[in-house]
């Protein structure tokens, strides 16, 4: 009997076909998924008016999706493990689709909220399956890449949100970017079929046809035999790594500060994404032009996310992002002060560059600075708690619209949150005491980013 390991042989394979496919499918997921995500700040003033709600309730009405998103990631992704990653995947999109589009039928603020909490479901469970999904399939050298590549999908979806807005709302009302949102039931049926199944789960399923038909796909030197046996390397888990870990050996502080970080940079991004158009029409921007500034922020997000980290594999990762915080402090405060339309378009891609495209180098710092024994541990509570962020963003930007403030008031009280995050990675310890369990698992919390670094730090949730 000959046991193979697929995992390690994933890891040491060259890009083939197979990696072609899952990543146009996780990618293709992850832009529909954005576009969901976006679409309810994108036609958020013709919704207050059309519901008849003030800024606050509507800022609630939009969190909705963010609070079933929390629910999901932890629900869903319970759920893949006893199903199978590819149809807990196509179940989410499923999810999203449907309850997306049924938000255009709604005619009070609670249906409508109802129907975003369980779209949001699907919206927030759907990211740790096709992220896990990308990284299992993924070789070690082109991870962080392909990972990258991927995630860059959010901001695609962003951007078509903002396109289809400008075609749809002042024609049809805004409704009908809601039901666009059904198209990607129609390709729910094709994603079963040709997207491969985890390998975990086939390993425990023993299916053991189908994880030869992978392995020949990730590898031309293998050569199926009928008493191949797969197996997945034992790997540390989160059970043996409990909440303490996190504080113990000097770590105490930096954890709190990665906490911060992951709050106030995600509290960012959603402030942005779900208000920018609103406050744009309040300052008397047209809806044509607000829309047009939200497909530039995504643009920028697009830019970010990808040069970040590239930036963070060449340089020190913690300067890294002191530069992005900072960028994103000037950025956003300048937007305040109604430049020249050309200088609001490049504020505008920098605020973008520095707010969405920071969310992976903080994903990859934080992976980078636990040692493995408690990383998933690390990520995993720093991720909870940016999920706040985002849930409370549109409910405080809400109130804070509600109360007519000066437009460059508006946009300083948004960039709080960057000179905040700035302050916490400044504050986060280069080195923890525990040196010798960091340098054990070839993790130097001071070091450039590697691409491995990314996408373990995000593959892992």
């Amino acid at each position: 009997m000959r046991t193979i390991d697929i995992f390690k042989l994933a890891e040491h394979s060259r890009f083939t076909s197979l990696h072609g496919v899952v990543l146009a499918w996780c990618g293709l997921v992850i832009i529909f998924d954005g576009y969901d995500l976006a679409v309810a700040g994108i036609a958020l003033p013709y919704i207050m008016k059309d519901l008849d709600v003030g800024s606050a309730h509507a800022g609630i009405m939009v969190s909705a999706a963010l609070s079933g998103a929390m629910c999901g990631a932890v629900l869903l992704g319970t759920l893949a493990d006893r199903i199978g990653r590819r149809r807990a995947i196509a179940l989410c999109v499923g999810l999203f689709s449907v309850f997306t589009a049924a938000a255009g039928l709604a005619h009070d603020p609670v249906a409508f909220g109802v129907c975003r909490f369980v779209a949001g479901l699907g919206i927030g469970g759907v990211m740790p399956a096709v992220v896990a999904q990308m990284t299992e399939f993924s070789p070690h050298k082109m991870r962080g890449t392909l990972v990258t590549l991927m995630f860059s999908g959010y901001s695609v979806g962003g951007m078509m949100a903002a396109l289809l807005g400008k075609g749809l709302i002042e024609h049809y009302g805004w409704q009908a970017v809601f039901f666009a949102a059904a198209a990607p039931l129609a390709i729910v049926p094709f994603l079963l079929r040709s997207m491969p199944e985890s390998i975990p789960y086939l390993i425990r399923q023993r299916r053991n046809a189908e994880l030869a038909a992978i392995a020949v796909r990730l590898s031309t030197d293998y050569t199926p035999r009928p008493d191949d046996r797969f197996v997945i390397a034992t790997e540390p888990t989160t059970a043996s790594t409990p909440l303490r870990s996190l504080f113990a050996n000097g770590r105490g502080t930096s954890t709190c500060m990665f906490w911060l970080t992951f709050f106030m940079c995600l509290f960012m991004v959603y402030a942005l994404s779900s208000w920018l158009t609103k406050i744009m029409a309040n300052a008397g921007y047209s809806l044509g032009s607000a829309l047009t500034f939200v497909l530039i922020l995504n643009l920028g997000g697009m830019l970010g996310a990808i040069g970040g980290g590239m930036l963070a594999d060449r340089y020190s990762i913690k300067r890294v992002l002191l530069g992005m915080f900072a960028l994103a402090c000037v950025s956003i405060t300048l937007l305040g002060y109604k430049p020249p339309t050309a200088a609001l378009y490049v504020l505008l891609c920098m605020a973008g560059a520095a707010t969405i495209g920071t969310q992976i180098v903080v994903y990859a710092y934080a992976g980078q600075y636990y040692p493995l024994s408690v990383r998933a541990t690390g990520i995993g509570w720093a991720s909870g708690v940016g999920r706040l962020g985002a849930i409370s963003a549109p409910v405080i930007l809400g109130v804070v619209v509600a109360m007519r403030l000066p437009l460059p008031l508006n946009f300083m009280l948004m960039a709080v949150p960057a000179a905040i995050a700035f302050m916490a990675v400044l504050l986060i310890n280069r080195e923890p005491r525990n040196r010798g369990a960091c340098a054990s698992h070839g993790n130097r919390p001071h070091g450039p980013a590697t691409a491995g670094a990314t996408a373990t730090a995000l593959g892992e949730h």
